[in-house]
């Protein structure tokens, strides 16, 4: 659409007037490059001081166009007094009016961002006498309407996607966790600052098609042509859940009761066409909550739902409602239907959306945590073999560019962008479980999972996670964590022959003293090896970590 045509619509819709447009900054005219866009990074002061409380998001989807109009509040309280709200909106939208509590203020929207702030002019009432916003809590209200990006390579390059079903249906997705949710809604884009009063969506679509979020559907309201559903979270929700698909589907209905007897209704919003699906998505649900419960606790959000969308797209792990491609693929894993895809975005109902990291410089802990839950998944369904092979494919997987953790104050795209989150982040899991043993590691991690202070309201850093490994192992693992995540290197270890079937074994980059499996004479033994190493009398040169806990290199000297 070319900058003329798109003028004319807004105008046309009414959110604003030609004249308006003409006389505003020419950043509507050259769209942002998303591509360079990443959620997160370094907080900025003025945005420190605010605390976001709810998002209510009211829009109009014109497919046909493929635009949005309509409006978001977002309830905030500010910690302190300040001249100015900075939130986080790319270029991509006109905005139409601002008012903070009811009334109208001036706004500068440049850079991806919306400078609102406190003093008068221009015909505009200051906002108080001391041209200030007070402590405490605010409602901020933006009415706006523009074309929104469209997404490359959905999910990972994102923004939406406007397609059509098998039968020519309209079928929208959104994906936005790279971007961020400013991507279409006004909001602080980082993920220390979740909404703790959850989130309310009103979106409205040509009747006959259906509208998937998150939460609870309230209500559906159809006038004429239109119909709007509203959808409730009251959980607190990262931004890049906030969203919604749209599509013809059949809603296939059901329910799960939890580890602790909560009856769940489970959602399936699924294409009309694919209907014959639904019943073994379901199950494998079923199958997988089990999973999961055993060893992260209880399913999250079972106040609400247990909710999957399709889309046309690789899944998300969008809170209370996955999404999941409907291409159906399963493999059998000791005899049951299993889809890698559906599992993983599952997880991240406990690793991602309940364990949130503050920073995306901690992201190996959604993610490598979510990947490792596949490992133990295989375990459940097919034994020690099934998960020794997806261990054995993750560190293969590993490609060592850079260190999980890279520093702090990271944008999505400084973590994420070739990095072994998901590998990585899984074997670092499964060499801590060798470390402190199953029933240390496996009890922390549900404690984890479960424990208030890692969960919900709390985010959480590398540093939280190794504290609390630490605590139960009884010593530090600092060196360990610091080792594996914050550097690419591997733990190199010399095999010298001293004398007649005489050996010493020793760490060659020594941090800290670990227990390895020794092998002598062909019988393996669990062996600490610590600074000075170990001397053994073996028939046959012994075998360091023959079953591959530990990214190792072994030097026979």
């Amino acid at each position: 659409m070319t900058y003329t045509k798109h003028i004319r619509l807004i105008a046309a819709l009414g959110l604003i007037s030609i004249a308006q447009l003409c006389s505003s900054s020419l950043a509507s005219a050259q769209l942002t490059d998303i591509g360079k866009l990443s959620s997160g990074g370094k907080l900025k002061p003025v945005q420190a001081n605010m605390d976001i409380r709810k998002y209510v998001l009211n829009l109009d989807v014109d497919i046909a166009n493929k635009f949005i109009k309509g409006n978001t509040t977002v309830n905030l309280q500010l910690k302190n007094v300040a001249d100015t709200i900075l939130l986080d909106f790319i270029q991509h939208y006109t905005i139409e009016s601002i008012k903070v509590d009811g009334k109208a203020v001036l706004f500068d929207h440049k850079e991806e961002k919306i400078f609102i702030k406190a003093n008068g002019g221009d015909g505009v009432k200051p906002f108080s006498t001391s041209n200030q916003f007070t402590a405490g809590n605010h409602s901020v209200f933006i009415v706006y309407g523009g074309n929104p990006p469209e997404a490359i390579r959905p999910p990972w390059l994102g923004g939406f996607t406007w397609s059509k079903d098998r039968s020519g249906n309209d079928w929208v997705s959104i994906n936005i966790q790279k971007e961020g949710g400013r991507m279409y809604f006004p909001c602080k884009d980082h993920p220390s600052d979740e909404p703790s009063e959850g989130v309310e969506m009103n979106i409205t679509v040509p009747t006959g098609l259906s509208v998937a979020g998150p939460g609870l559907l309230q209500k559906t309201v159809t006038k004429k042509n239109k119909s709007t559903f509203s959808w409730k979270t009251n959980y607190t929700i990262s931004n890049y859940c906030v969203l919604f698909n749209i599509g013809k589907y059949r809603v296939f209905k059901d329910s799960y009761t939890t580890i602790n007897n909560h009856v769940v209704p489970i959602e399936y919003y699924i294409l009309e066409e694919d209907s014959a699906q639904a019943k073994r998505v379901i199950e494998a649900k079923k199958r997988d909550s089990k999973i999961l419960e055993k060893y992260f606790g209880e399913y999250p959000w079972y106040k609400e739902k247990i909710g999957i969308a399709a889309v046309p797209n690789s899944g998300m792990e969008h809170q209370t409602m996955i999404t999941f491609d409907n291409k159906f693929i399963f493999t059998k894993v000791g005899g049951q239907d299993y889809s890698a895809n559906l599992f993983h975005e599952y997880a991240h109902e406990w690793w991602a959306n309940k364990v949130t990291n503050r920073d995306w410089a901690h992201m190996w802990i959604q993610e490598g945590i979510g990947t490792y839950a596949e490992a133990l998944a295989m375990y459940e369904l097919g034994g020690q073999e099934e998960y020794n092979k997806i261990i054995a494919a993750h560190k293969r997987g590993i490609r060592y560019r850079k260190p999980l953790v890279g520093g702090e104050e990271l944008s999505e795209d400084e973590t994420y962008a070739g990095n072994d989150i998901y590998t990585k982040g899984s074997f670092f899991m499964h060499s801590l479980r060798y470390v402190l043993g199953d029933e240390v590691f496996l009890k922390t991690l549900k404690q984890l999972a479960t424990d208030e202070a890692y969960t919900y309201d709390n985010t959480v850093t590398t540093t939280d996670v190794e504290q609390l490994f630490s605590k139960a192992a009884g010593y530090s693992l600092k060196p360990f964590f610091d080792f594996h995540l914050r550097t690419t290197q591997l733990i190199e270890v010399s095999v010298k022959e001293t004398g007649y079937q005489q050996y010493q074994i020793k760490p060659l980059n020594y941090f800290m003293d670990l227990p390895f499996e020794i092998t002598i004479n062909g019988r393996a033994t669990r062996m600490m090896l610590g600074k000075d190493g170990i001397s053994v009398k073996s028939n046959t040169v012994p075998m360091v970590d023959a079953a591959g806990y530990y990214l190792k290199k072994v030097v026979i000297q």
